[in-house]
């Protein structure tokens, strides 16, 4: 648990925008911050709050309210406080208090977050990896663009749209029986091309009485959408 103290300068390591915090008031598990430079205010609760302890150190350059900089030579703490002892650029030695930093003091580089340890928690860094090895195993499945459609697959279905989705230039005559899945067939054979990049635009030429038929299908099991092209349009 954080000891927050009041005149402490603290970030958000949620709103690192927001600039330099200032500790104004710790009370029943509650601590108040205030931003000047962005004039917000805000309340957490004292035993989580997303907050990250702005310590400079040795050799640091810190500007304060004044926008005069010194280089940090030393750190002098008082109950809790910092009082940083730096040189100015005359070469004159100062005392800067912490509650007399720059407001507008703000960490979006990366070596600034990681210096100020604004450092994510590691279940989110483990996330992002299982996330990115779960999307490398599907880009190499071999069924990618086959699965996904709103349909119960017959066995002879999938195997046909396999055989077509492994050929550079597939030329295929669908030839069931009526009622075993051409339009499915058909329906897998586009999905699996236009998801792998391997084609742009599709063109589907049926009879009139069949022209709804396949834009509904398309549509509800592959979620494909189609343009009716005809004498009208």
């Amino acid at each position: 648990m954080n000891n927050f103290i009041p005149g402490q300068r603290w970030i958000s390591s949620n709103e690192s925008e927001l600039g330099l915090g200032l500790i104004l008031e710790v009370a029943f598990k509650r601590v108040t911050v205030l931003f000047l430079a962005s004039n917000e205010k805000r309340m957490y609760a004292s035993d989580n709050a997303p907050l990250t302890r702005v310590i400079f150190a040795v050799g640091d350059t810190i500007e304060s309210v004044d926008e005069e900089k010194i280089t940090v030579i030393n750190l002098i703490e008082t109950d809790g406080l910092i009082t940083y002892v730096g040189k100015d650029k005359s070469g004159q030695e100062v005392y800067l208090e912490e509650i007399e930093l720059n407001h507008n003091i703000q960490f979006n580089k990366p070596q600034d977050r990681l210096f100020t340890g604004q450092i994510d928690p590691n279940a989110w860094f483990l996330l992002r990896y299982q996330t990115w090895q779960y999307l490398q195993q599907h880009q190499q499945s071999p069924v990618k663009g086959l699965l996904g459609g709103r349909t119960s697959l017959i066995q002879h279905q999938l195997y046909i749209a396999h055989e077509a989705a492994s050929r550079a230039a597939p030329r295929i005559m669908l030839a069931d029986e009526v009622g075993l899945g051409k339009t499915i067939e058909a329906g897998l054979i586009i999905h699996q091309r236009l998801i792998n990049g391997l084609s742009k635009r599709i063109l589907i030429i049926v009879p009139e009485s069949l022209l709804h038929q396949w834009l509904v299908e398309m549509l509800r099991r592959f979620n494909l959408r189609f343009s009716i092209f005809d004498e009208v349009r």
